[in-house]
């Protein structure tokens, strides 16, 4: 039986994970729309079925005005994939500046609530839809001085639990993923200054991970078109650790 065409929005998409999300939807026959500040790494995937678009996550206007125009296109919104995320350096608590902070939550949390917002009300009129969010296993398993990283991805949980339940009764899935140390240009990001970057890579997060490997994006993608389809039709308001056995 052939599975329907779905119509699906993905945030962070010139990132690792974004990347090969997209990538993935693709070839299940989706329609995919990809947001981030560049898209021009993705040039590479250019198709009739992808449409990209420049923007800034956190003005609220503009992604209500690119998601209206996806719905008026196609009449459906079938799933959002927020996979837009930044990462923190280890740095102790008292260094760590409210600039850092305020960015820190507003990518990591406030976009949650933007993009959210502005697809609810489509998936609403058609009793339908799927939202994931892309965490951290550091919400569960910290590690030293990633405070305000652990707790905007802390603040992504709950909030898509909280969502899971408020939209359940509109047949609106609301899941979480915690990905574990990924091999991604993201993860040099949380070395402390002055340490070495591929050195706390090897020695730090793969030793870290039980099943001996770090994450591959494409293992994100696998959870999220799980998630996204109709397999996952009674999951919602879950986690789902893609970690290795990191979170043990």
């Amino acid at each position: 039986m052939a599975v329907a065409q779905q119509v699906v929005l993905v945030t962070g998409a010139a990132g690792g994970m974004g990347k090969a999300i997209i990538e993935d939807q693709l070839k299940q026959g989706n329609i995919v729309i990809g947001m981030d500040l560049s898209v021009a790494s993705l040039a590479h995937l250019a198709q009739k079925s992808l449409q990209l678009h420049e923007v800034n996550v956190l003005q609220e206007e503009h992604i209500q005005a690119i998601f209206h125009e996806v719905y008026a296109k196609y009449g459906r919104i079938d799933g959002l994939v927020n996979a837009l995320g930044i990462a923190q350096a280890a740095t102790p608590i008292e260094e760590v500046s409210m600039d850092e902070w305020n960015r820190l939550m507003d990518v990591n949390v406030k976009s949650l609530f933007i993009t959210t917002k502005a697809v609810v009300p489509f998936m609403k009129a058609r009793k339908k839809g799927s939202i994931v969010t892309i965490a951290s296993i550091s919400a569960v398993r910290p590690r030293p001085g990633l405070q305000a990283y652990i707790a905007s991805k802390g603040a992504a949980e709950s909030f898509s639990r909280g969502l899971a339940i408020e939209l359940a009764t509109h047949q609106i899935r609301v899941n979480t993923i915690h990905p574990g140390p990924a091999d991604t240009q993201m993860l040099s990001q949380f070395t402390a200054d002055g340490a070495d970057a591929e050195q706390t890579k090897h020695n730090v997060f793969l030793q870290s991970v039980p099943l001996g490997r770090l994450v591959d994006p494409t293992d994100i993608a696998g959870a999220v078109n799980y998630l996204i389809s109709d397999a996952a039709s009674m999951v919602t308001g879950t986690t789902l650790h893609v970690d290795g056995g990191r979170g043990l």
